[in-house]
């Protein structure tokens, strides 16, 4: 997998790039990257790469400044990306474009892995009050949000939806680790506990000290299943109307709804 981002600050992905798993992907050869500054195909003396909005009202301008859309396309053509419109005439495929903006479509476990499943990635990284919609209307495959907030910077939400999609490629992550995350199939994570076994009067729950396996994974579930309800009641509903949960699923669900216990031991 190859990712180019498009930005003004090409330090602030570049440093997720060089460390921890990223890093250790990159030296193995699993991901690649490509940092592309748009300053570099601003075409005046100054390279300025932003403007302000049309718009006004009532003799008053819009606020803030828009990204020109001129150097994105120029970045844009310097990674082989053409027009949208251009490349289905040239029966070629394109390299997927993806916008990070509020505006966008959320991002979901199920849009990583969708996005990991490409060979390319380009990224365009908005600033100020973004980017001109002629360049959205021309290139941009996906508009995603990765929440409910604005942030001043494209370059973090672009890193978001980047380390969400590159941990799901084969042999970035063990597939173990993959297994009961967060989403992966309509529930959040267990709680987990390392050493020591008393933390501040706080023990590891016993179960997971039994080495009994069936009883740990019957805890984790519930502890999944609870957490859940507390938290995204919506992901139960959501699961719960396509009929997805399995009936031990189901019963769990119930009995936490009736306010029934669960046995360790048992």
């Amino acid at each position: 997998m190859k990712f180019h981002v498009l930005t003004l600050f090409p330090e602030i992905p570049r440093a997720f790039f060089e460390t921890s798993i990223m890093a250790k992907a990159v030296t193995r050869g699993i991901i690649d990257y490509n940092l592309v500054n748009i300053r570099d195909f601003a075409y005046d003396t100054h390279k300025n790469c932003d403007d302000k909005p049309y718009g006004g009202v009532l003799g008053k301008r819009v606020p803030g400044m828009l990204m020109l859309p001129e150097p994105i396309a120029l970045a844009l053509a310097s990674v082989g990306v053409t027009a949208r419109a251009e490349g289905s005439k040239s029966g070629l495929q394109r390299k997927r474009v993806v916008f990070c903006t509020p505006s966008g479509k959320p991002l979901t476990q199920a849009l990583a892995g969708e996005l990991a499943a490409e060979d390319e990635l380009v990224f365009i990284c908005g600033r100020y009050e973004g980017i001109d919609q002629r360049v959205i209307d021309l290139y941009v495959d996906d508009e995603i949000s990765i929440g409910d907030y604005v942030l001043s910077s494209g370059e973090v939400a672009t890193t978001v939806v980047i380390d969400a999609v590159y941990r799901l490629i084969e042999g970035v992550i063990s597939s173990e680790s993959l297994e009961d995350e967060s989403f992966s199939d309509g529930l959040l994570e267990y709680p987990q506990y390392t050493r020591p076994e008393i933390y501040r009067d706080l023990t590891v729950p016993e179960v997971l000290l039994s080495g009994h396996h069936e009883k740990i994974r019957r805890w984790r579930l519930r502890k999944r299943i609870e957490k859940t309800l507390a938290f995204r009641p919506d992901l139960i509903e959501k699961m719960r109307d396509s009929a997805s949960f399995s009936e031990e699923v189901e019963l769990i669900i119930k009995e936490l709804e009736n306010g029934i216990g669960f046995n360790s031991q048992d």
